[in-house]
């Protein structure tokens, strides 16, 4: 049986609907749109660096332009649309993937971080933890007074108390009330969640299978090193995932592709085969642009944004400073299905500016040619400008900022008429902004 050929930008722009970035910035944040969402990419990862703002808001503002913060913590922490579990790292995940996240809560009991010989050896804390948050809850790791281990230091180091907490989280004996400055505030499971409670768990099996198919879907089409580098947990699903890959081809839910090329191997749902078709048939990628946040589930396996798009990133929050490339906090910029560049942004709150402090357009996109890989043709000088002086002023009004301002800019030809795009927008407007004033550029 032959294997189906798709091209390298039907794959791209799969991906991108996916990941509901065909319309960026231009849906409109219900309960409905909110668990589409997650229930699409697997989950919207939670990071406590808020240079700008912190990540699930950037990746939320990524799709739905300027919304209310108040009703985004009432979708989540009281009608329970999304609950906190892992996925790739730290998420915000569907409720109604509860029964499969159930699973991994359970094996976690056997199979959890190298912590067994912590909590054997204090299993009266481990009660008295469950028992003070099933009589005082919710509570968090302040409202425990146990201290760290004499001489400790490093991030895994944490207090007694803290470690237990963790477990019982994971584990699923308790659940993410709420945040409190962003702090965890935990309750028992059966408070939490009750209705998702009674669900029946996924098997060990039809789990392995579930988190697959959910990576796939994701993506629209994987290799098998981007289906175990999407859903990182837990550990061993990935792992295994080589025997439910088999599993599912031999099934017929999962079929080889031939991404047109690219010498890999390529997996797709067999539902999705029609998608694939679809998707290489469009004019764009995506219409629209937005800034993305570096812990958005687009970017998750980084490797696979290089292979699709041409566009080459990591993370420099962890880089010494001097060694910085692009920046500690640059934000990819998306225009029109093209990775077009990078902004190292900061939200300056106190003052109410938000800062561009480094612009790098990407060298095709500088010298007007088609971009390296996935393409839908050149995107000219105007229309790159344009999209990030429609993200950033968005993102201001979001932030609440009264002004963007603009540091440098490569290639600097452009400076010009970024600062010119910004002013011409006339005054900032929007629910969560705190002042109606033009935007300016240094």
């Amino acid at each position: 049986m032959s294997v189906p050929v798709v091209s390298r930008r039907a794959v791209a722009a799969l991906f991108l609907e996916r990941q509901h970035l065909d319309r960026p910035r231009a849906r409109r944040l219900t309960a409905a749109s909110l668990t589409r969402l997650a229930e699409d990419t697997g989950g919207i990862q939670l990071d406590s660096i808020n240079v700008v703002e912190r990540a699930h808001h950037l990746t939320l503002w990524s799709r739905f332009g300027p919304y209310r913060r108040a009703a985004l913590d009432r979708l989540i922490y009281r009608r329970r649309v999304l609950f906190e579990y892992w996925a790739h790292a730290a998420c915000l995940v569907a409720t109604t993937h509860f029964p499969a996240w159930r699973r991994a809560m359970l094996d976690y009991r056997q199979r959890h971080k190298g912590w067994g010989g912590f909590l054997k050896k204090h299993p009266t804390l481990l009660a008295a933890v469950e028992a003070a948050i099933g009589e005082r809850g919710p509570l968090g790791n302040v409202d425990f007074e146990h201290r760290r281990p004499a001489g400790a230091s490093g991030w895994w180091n944490w207090k007694p108390a803290t470690h237990v907490l963790d477990f019982l989280w994971m584990s699923g004996r308790t659940g993410v009330h709420s945040r409190v400055h962003f702090q965890k505030r935990f309750d028992l499971l059966e408070r939490v969640m009750p209705a998702a409670l009674a669900a029946e768990p996924l098997a060990g099996p039809a789990f392995r299978r579930w988190h697959l198919e959910r990576s796939l879907h994701a993506m629209g089409a994987a290799t098998e090193t981007d289906v175990r580098r999407y859903l990182t947990f837990p550990r061993a699903a990935a792992e295994r995932g080589a025997v439910a890959l088999r599993e599912m081809i031999r099934s017929g839910d999962v079929v080889e592709v031939a991404v047109a090329g690219d010498r890999g191997r390529w997996y797709a749902l067999a539902r999705d085969l029609d998608a694939l078709a679809d998707a290489g048939r469009r004019r764009a990628g995506s219409r629209g642009a937005t800034l993305l946040a570096p812990f958005d589930s687009f970017m998750w396996h980084r490797e696979r944004v290089a292979r699709l798009f041409g566009f080459d990133y990591r993370i420099e929050v962890y880089v010494p400073e001097g060694q910085r490339t692009f920046g500690y906090y640059a934000l990819p910029l998306l225009v029109d299905g093209q990775l077009v560049g990078r902004v190292d942004a900061k939200s300056h709150r106190a003052e109410g500016r938000l800062e561009l402090r480094r612009v790098r357009f990407e060298p095709w996109f500088a010298a007007g040619a088609a971009p390296p890989a996935a393409s839908w043709g050149p995107v000219s000088h105007a229309r790159g400008v344009e999209g990030l002086a429609e993200a950033a002023r968005s993102l201001a009004v979001f932030t609440g900022a009264e002004r963007v301002e603009v540091g440098r800019v490569t290639p600097a030809a452009l400076r010009r008429p970024l600062r010119t795009s910004l002013a011409a927008g006339g005054a900032l407007t929007g629910p969560p902004a705190r002042a109606k004033q033009v935007a300016s550029a240094r």
